[in-house]
């Protein structure tokens, strides 16, 4: 299988697509060729942000012009095999779930003919694959959402959410690591903080990793507050 194609973006990055659509083969060949490039970084690399479907590498361009770039990163694109991939991280993200944290959960449920304990338990049984990183700082975007609890986003946006709020928007979940605006569906929150510029990296989660939610009690979320943003 090779690249849709490798394209410029600016005069200091190229982008290599590698699938048209969000699947967990895509996510592998994405994975892939990431360690691939970190491996064998040039003296023009300056750094890389996996997607869904693509990896953008961002290099300097007084050492290398694109069309160098492209050469390079076409001969990763064609010698990468399947060779296994190292075993994700699990990262378990206490929730609580519904109340003041998550005023849709009740939408949610009556949307998909549920009560709000059982969106609950499917959300939180799931074993969600990280597949990106984007939109606010740490904030990721989930893969293995179960369809029963699917749900569209809101018609009209929220001004501000809270940092640490989880939410769905079709078949996606995932968590807001900072206050922003947003028009997800909003059902719980967690008292862990995702974004943490003091450290390195800055961002709890990274794209392979596995997430699973953890259902707890207002008592349990108070004693496990991280700080950020006020309650």
């Amino acid at each position: 299988m090779q690249t849709t194609a490798i394209t410029p973006l600016g005069d200091s990055a190229a982008v290599v697509r590698l699938g048209e659509t969000i699947d967990p083969e895509t996510h592998r060949r994405v994975r892939r060729l990431e360690r691939a490039i970190e491996r064998a970084a040039p003296r023009w690399f300056v750094e890389l942000v996996p997607a869904f479907t693509t990896v953008t590498v961002f290099y300097d361009p007084m050492r290398a012009d694109f069309a160098q770039v492209e050469g390079w990163l076409a001969r990763q694109v064609e010698a990468l095999g399947d060779e296994p991939l190292p075993p994700p991280r699990e990262v378990r993200i206490p929730v609580c779930y519904g109340g003041e944290f998550g005023p849709d959960l009740g939408e949610v449920a009556a949307h998909n003919g549920l009560t709000e304990d059982e969106v609950i338990f499917i959300h939180s049984q799931g074993a969600y694959v990280v597949y990106m990183i984007g939109f606010a700082p740490g904030f990721p975007y989930l893969g293995g959402m179960s369809e029963r609890i699917a749900a569209p986003r809101r018609a009209t946006p929220r001004v501000s959410i809270p940092a640490g709020t989880v939410g769905i928007a079709g078949m996606q979940t995932g968590v807001y690591p900072i206050s922003t605006p947003g028009g997800w569906q909003l059902i719980g929150r967690t008292p862990i903080r995702l974004f943490r510029p003091e450290q390195d990296p800055p961002t709890l989660l990274s794209a392979g990793d596995i997430v699973r939610f953890e259902p707890i009690s207002r008592e349990t979320f108070d004693a496990l507050w991280e700080g950020g943003d006020a309650r």
